[in-house]
This record gives C-alpha cells, sequence and structure tokens, in this order.
C-alpha cells in the first residue's frame, strides 16, 4: 500500500478516511508479525511509515470530525 500524504487524506471523505485507517492497522499488524516471527525484516522503515502514516491518518480525521 502507497503511504498516503496529507492532502491526499484531506481530500477525502471521512468514511474512506476510516476504512484506509483499518486497511493500514491491518497491514501494519501482519508486518509487526512476520517480523517477530521470522526475526528478520525485508523493509525495516516499512513499519515506521506506516505507523506515521496511521497517526497522520487519525490526527487528520479529528480535525475534519472537529469542523463539523
Amino acid at each position: 500500500m502507497a503511504i498516503l500524504r496529507s492532502k491526499e487524506i484531506w481530500e477525502m471523505e471521512i468514511e474512506d478516511i476510516q476504512e484506509k485507517l483499518i486497511e493500514l492497522k491491518e497491514e501494519l499488524s501482519k508486518n509487526v508479525s512476520k517480523s517477530a516471527a521470522a526475526g528478520i525484516n525485508e523493509n525495516p522503515g516499512k513499519i515506521r511509515e506506516l505507523k506515521r502514516t496511521i497517526a497522520r491518518v487519525i490526527t487528520i480525521m479529528n480535525q475534519k470530525q472537529k469542523e463539523n
């Protein structure tokens, strides 16, 4: 999954943002479990970037909900 930028998230509807958030959390859990099981991660920066993207999505979603 491509990492979402702030501008892309702002252009989405709240329902779409919530769906993306679920997808990102699922992908993060897969990468963390794969890393824990194997001990070696193919792309160690992927987990960090996923966490940052999830935080970005949650922040923008909260801001959008406050506007309404």
